[in-house]
């Protein structure tokens, strides 16, 4: 069945090595991925058409992750509507390099909100060094307790001072990281919940303003979510944006 207004949102994850991989690296895998999957990508018009992709928000080089989103907008001249997603996504994962896997994915109505427009947080797993849980705990309740966290950020080329506390939406001491034989360094894990709108927090900046700054080992972003603004509560990207199967496709 032909459906001009549908669209195929994918969830992956990045572990490992890839994580090195920056996010304009990340999109030219995918681009890669999609050509031998011979998925039905729509492309640009003009001199050199491009695939039409839409990432969610950048991850920075070196962070890791459980919840990243990719829209992808299809040919309906060459869609089937009644494609296998769950065979789909065993097939894409199988062209992604070591690392990344497709999670889930679904159909999503053309016309919903871009990924950056409609993700209002993320909750972050983050594991800091050379530093005790004492000291952590500490700093973690000078900053919930400030009326604002200053940080000094480069925007277009000017210094631009933003208040960070708004945005901090929870920030907790999960406990103590012991060392171990695989190379893993003993250190803090705290559990972040930032917000992204209008601007997204970064984690480099939060571990910055907090007193004393922390240092990162390793960060994980574990989900990504999508606040309804009337009635407060909060949806994963696909769960929110989700179309049920238009008639006939099935």
């Amino acid at each position: 069945m032909k459906n001009d207004n549908v669209k195929l949102r994918i969830r992956f994850d990045k572990h490992g090595k890839i994580r090195f991989t920056s996010h304009r690296d990340v999109a030219r895998i995918w681009e890669r991925t999609l050509r031998r999957a011979s998925l039905p990508v729509a492309y640009s018009e003009g001199f050199s058409p491009r695939p039409k992709l839409s990432f969610g928000l950048a991850l920075s080089t070196g962070h890791e992750s459980d919840a990243e989103y990719l829209d992808i907008e299809l040919d309906p001249d060459r869609t089937d509507l009644a494609m296998d997603l769950e065979s789909l996504a065993t097939e894409l994962s199988g062209h992604l390099p070591v690392g990344m896997h497709v999670t889930d994915m679904a159909f999503v109505d053309r016309r919903t909100p871009s990924l950056q427009e409609s993700v209002t947080s993320c909750i972050w797993q983050i594991d800091v060094i050379d530093v005790d849980a004492d000291t952590v705990a500490c700093a973690v309740a000078r900053a919930l307790a400030a009326e604002d966290l200053v940080v000094t950020r480069e925007r277009k080329g000017k210094q631009v001072t933003d208040d960070l506390r708004p945005l901090v939406l929870s920030l907790d001491v999960i406990g103590p990281i012991e060392a171990d034989d695989t190379g893993t360094v003993a250190g803090v894990r705290l559990l972040a919940e930032l917000g992204t709108q209008p601007r997204a927090v970064r984690v480099a900046e939060l571990l910055a303003a907090l007193d004393p700054p922390l240092t990162e080992r390793r960060v994980v972003r574990l989900h990504q979510w999508i606040t309804n603004d009337d009635t407060a509560e909060r949806s994963d990207p696909l769960s929110a944006a989700a179309s049920p199967a238009p008639a006939g496709a099935m």
